[in-house]
């Protein structure tokens, strides 16, 4: 018999980690929770209902589920790991989701509610703490230590003998090198590249890309028809 889950939130997150869970776990989701206040009239998704997070002992024993919180990194992660530290205060097991599709070395230490989506590569060694989700496609070298309730977008390298500090997001496409310490909460942005340690509370942007006076039909040199 499968498990019975609860995911914790309404928004896109959510309805992936639903199809995730559905069609790649050993969990059945039977419900969605959100706080009272955002329960919409129609509280009904994917043919489940949504009940109010405040209640749901009421409806659904802390014994017989297991919730996840389908939370993105909104305030450093610090949203989604108070929900979290709420569903363990109301005696609900931890879920995580480990893709199928990803590559988890053997030795690899995995901590209570992780999202691990396809195509990741986790190297030997390497060790993720607890809340962290790691978007689809990232690479995560040997040896290395991501901390509690980080973000890792997608398209990510992480070399080899690196540690991420707590509460950290990750942007799309960003590199960092090997035996880099990156601070507690940091932000670094899409396509940084991290070569230093970092201090804490360090936000890491890169220019935007500016549109060329020379246009796109010009430099290729396509000839009207």
């Amino acid at each position: 018999m499968r498990a019975k889950l609860i995911i914790f939130g309404l928004s896109n997150i959510a309805e992936c980690a639903y199809e995730y869970f559905t069609h790649d776990s050993d969990y059945d989701v039977v419900a969605f929770t959100v706080d009272k206040d955002f329960v919409p009239e129609k509280a009904e998704i994917f043919g489940k209902p949504i009940v109010p997070f405040e209640t749901i002992e009421d409806f659904y024993a802390s014994e017989e589920h297991s919730i996840f919180v389908a939370i993105g990194s909104q305030q450093l992660n610090r949203l989604r790991t108070g929900k979290v530290a709420e569903a363990s205060r109301k005696g609900y097991k931890l879920a995580s989701y480990v893709s199928s599709r990803a590559v988890v070395w053997s030795n690899v230490q995995l901590g209570e509610h992780v999202f691990i989506q396809e195509d990741n590569t986790i190297q030997p060694f390497a060790k993720i703490g607890n809340n962290v989700t790691l978007w689809a496609g990232n690479h995560i070298g040997h040896a290395s230590v991501i901390d509690d309730n980080c973000f890792v977008t997608s398209h990510v390298v992480i070399s080899g003998h690196c540690k991420i500090g707590m509460n950290s997001f990750i942007g799309v496409n960003a590199s960092i090198a090997d035996c880099v310490e990156v601070g507690c909460d940091n932000l670094i942005g899409m396509g940084a590249i991290i070569s230093k340690n970092t201090p804490e509370n360090a936000l890491y942007s890169t220019p935007k890309t500016e549109i060329s006076k020379i246009l796109a039909r010009k430099f290729c040199k396509v000839e009207d028809v």
